[in-house]
């Protein structure tokens, strides 16, 4: 699959056959060989790359370059799509080896009781055999690759290990005095042969339980791609006809009944429902939807049938954009990851060499080689590149997923790093923390009627898009005015609209603008000043004309906290984190919303016009501040930019959340403040995972390395210490899909 988003593109490859970090570096290395590639970044826990590219037609050379690195090139979301058909799934193998090795382990347990049951050295040989290189071949292949692409992972060292266990019980063996007829030496040697194939299927059992919980891990991956419908009723001259989603296209009249999840984006054009949208949004209870509001594809239709126009299908759906999102975070690599690349890159030949030591070291001091052998085997064996490679991408999956699952999808993993390290949270206001449909309170007419005033208001903003315009627009209605459309309408950035109405140059915007224009506003200005300590956001309306500028109106608009971002503020405050408003009204107002919020005067920035606010967020940032910028408008969007971690806030209205979310390293999907403070809980317990899973893999080979080359350890609890090593790491990660968010 090849993703054409600018230049450079993106082309996403799945990978098979890697088992460790190792893999994942030498993959990396062989992709950013190829001419023409940018970046190159490869996933253990999601079995993929993802590359950065000029020319979007490399795809099949970069699929060449895979296999002759001595991987399988996959369709992308190959790791993904696989189902299961049970949870015993693949066992088959590590079954077959668990059978084959439980004679080999019963002597082990006959001595526990003083028996000897020892099998003879042929059936020892028969039982381990097929187990080393048959069951084994797998890591003899991959291993092989590895030595000749020069170099060293995971199966090199089970290969090698394995091996040197298997060729010694042959040599003690073969080479065993006194051979009696059925193979039997008259004092058996001691052999190694359960050593080997215990630990050969130890690695595969381990390898399965990877397996395993590796799908968890994509779960929430896999639940979004279950959203979408495969048919939808397509409303045609004929009536009702059931087509593939893929043939829908934009303009379509869809009909959805009763229980089925809505195919595509649309906007409701009959009927009236509730739609449960929790699994996009996280929000609970449904949603009521009437003629004309946006309905989302995967969303779930109430009790009504009702017909949609289709607004957007295949990629440009928001479903789409959320499954993107969260498959971008999950492709991504974290900084912490680095310093594991690094390690990577020598941890195989500095194990062989740690090996090699230990067998010098051990035969040099006086013991046999066969105790050398062993305890070289056991360096081998123990040390466990895989969990080095696990320990980050599975908990970025883990945590990413279940964030999604709540509404809060993280764009990329530096934004999930980062965020838990931040000490300022910036909040614009309207539509942030308020809830950004204001009410025209009160109109003061100055030298007209004020039907009048509002008819000139109401038509010179009946094509803006602003919150404030849809207030006049919204308070004329009621009042069942005849709007007239205005010509050359032109907005002034950060200080309102200018436009013609019935001949008429009106202009209407903020009180500073008016003062910068020269408007006497003397007959108003008490009645502003009271409006503003009361927290209401003012507006005036003027008229230009050859005598200059004059007032018509005094508006002002008020707007509601929104439910819970009272709360939302006092849970950051309470974590020692400073909370700042933002905002573009005069500082009475700002304050007043400041004080219902629980703000301190302080912490509100008022008079910030949109192209500000970007810097003010650089302000925010100095003195070794770690910031995070939480808006929902196109205006927002270099702010969201220029902070640490930018969050986007979904806009109920649509508006510039598109915008905003480009810009933004993390999306929270409802405008629901307090999913702020879930963002950056989430962020804290992913990055501690990340720290924990790191400890416990490089504590693990520290530990477990020198304990093997002591020959404190052998070659069998070796094997079973590495199986061991993976799977705890992987189920440590998935610790985090307990996690909900304090709402």
């Amino acid at each position: 699959m090849t993703t054409e988003t600018a230049s450079p593109s993106t082309i996403d490859i799945g990978i098979g056959g890697m088992t460790c970090a190792s893999c994942v570096m030498r993959v990396e290395k062989a992709l950013k060989k190829v001419p023409g590639v940018d970046s190159a970044t490869v996933n253990l826990a999601t079995e993929s790359a993802r590359i950065e590219v000029h020319n979007p037609d490399m795809e099949a050379r970069l699929r060449r370059a895979v296999r002759d690195a001595g991987y399988e090139p996959l369709a992308p979301s190959a790791a993904i799509d696989a189902v299961d058909a049970s949870m015993w799934a693949g066992f088959g193998p590590v079954g077959i080896g668990l059978a084959l090795c439980a004679p080999l382990v019963l002597p082990m347990v006959g001595d526990l009781f003083g028996r000897d049951w020892m099998l003879p050295a042929l059936w020892q040989f028969l039982l381990a055999t097929p187990v080393q290189f048959i069951l084994g071949a797998r890591f003899y292949k991959a291993g092989w690759h590895a030595l000749l692409a020069r170099t060293g992972n995971m199966d090199l060292l089970v290969a090698l290990g394995t091996s040197a266990g298997w060729a010694l019980s042959m040599w003690l063996w073969l080479t065993a005095p006194d051979h009696s007829a059925h193979g039997m030496p008259a004092m058996a040697p001691h052999l190694y042969f359960e050593s080997s194939a215990v630990v050969v299927t130890l690695v595969l059992l381990g390898k399965w339980l990877e397996a395993r919980t590796k799908r968890q891990t994509t779960a929430a991956i896999r639940a979004l791609h279950s959203l979408r419908p495969d048919t939808a009723h397509l409303l045609g001259r004929e009536g009702e006809v059931d087509v593939p989603v893929v043939e829908v296209l934009v303009g379509d009249k869809i009909v959805v009944k009763p229980g089925e999840r809505f195919p595509v984006d649309g906007t409701l054009l009959e009927g009236r429902t509730q739609v449960d949208e929790s699994m996009l949004t996280g929000e609970p209870l449904p949603v009521t939807k009437e003629v004309g509001a946006k309905l989302t594809g995967g969303s779930i239709n109430g009790e009504g049938r009702v017909v949609l126009q289709v607004r957007a299908v295949g990629v440009d759906t928001v479903l789409s954009h959320i499954i993107r999102l969260v498959e971008d975070a999950q492709a991504a690599k974290a900084p912490i990851q680095r310093l594991v690349d690094q390690v990577s890159a020598v941890f195989v030949p500095v194990v062989l060499v740690i090996a090699l030591i230990t067998l010098l070291a051990w035969w040099l001091t006086g013991h046999s080689f066969e105790v050398a052998l062993v305890h070289a085997v056991a360096v081998l064996v123990i040390a466990c590149p895989c969990a080095l490679g696990l320990a980050t991408p599975a908990a970025i999956m883990a945590g990413t997923g279940v964030a999604a699952k709540f509404g809060i999808l993280i764009k990329d993993a530096q934004a999930l790093e980062l965020a838990h390290t931040v000490n300022v949270v910036a909040f614009d206001k309207t539509g942030t923390l308020t809830v950004g449909q204001p009410r025209l309170t009160v109109l003061v007419p100055v030298g007209l009627a004020e039907d009048e005033a509002l008819r000139l208001a109401a038509s010179l903003q009946s094509g803006s898009e602003h919150p404030l315009a849809h207030a006049v627009v919204t308070a004329a209605k009621t009042k069942t005015m005849e709007v007239q459309a205005p010509t050359d309408v032109r907005a002034v950035p950060g200080r309102g609209t200018q436009g013609v109405v019935a001949g008429r140059t009106l202009l209407l915007g903020s009180l500073r603008w008016m003062e910068e224009l020269g408007v006497d506003q003397a007959a108003v200005a008490a009645r502003a000043t009271q409006l503003q300590a009361e927290g209401a956001t003012v507006s005036a309306m003027a008229e230009r004309t050859e005598s200059g500028v004059t007032l018509l109106a005094l508006l002002a608009f008020a707007d509601e906290p929104k439910p819970g971002a009272k709360e939302a503020l006092a849970i950051l405050q309470a974590r020692g984190i400073q909370t700042v408003m933002i905002s573009g009204d005069n500082r009475g107002a700002a304050e007043a919303m400041a004080k219902r919020l629980g703000l301190d005067a302080k912490d509100v920035l008022a008079e910030v016009l949109p192209g500000d606010k970007a810097a003010k967020v650089v302000e925010l940032k100095a003195g070794l501040k770690v910031v995070a910028m939480v808006g929902d408008g196109v205006n927002d969007a270099p702010a969201l930019a220029a902070a640490d971690v930018g969050m986007a806030m979904a806009n109920p209205n649509g508006g510039g959340t598109d915008v905003a979310m480009h810009a933004a390293g993390i999306t929270l999907m409802r405008g629901d403040p307090l999913l702020v403070a879930g963002a950056l809980d989430i962020s804290r317990r992913t990055v501690a995972k990340i720290r924990q899973n790191l400890f416990w893999a490089f504590a693990y080979n520290a530990a477990g390395i020198p304990l093997a080359a002591l020959g404190y350890l052998s070659p069998v609890v070796a094997g079973a210490a590495m199986a061991l090593s993976s799977v705890s790491v992987m189920t440590n990660a998935l610790l985090l899909k307990r996690w909900k968010p304090k709402v």
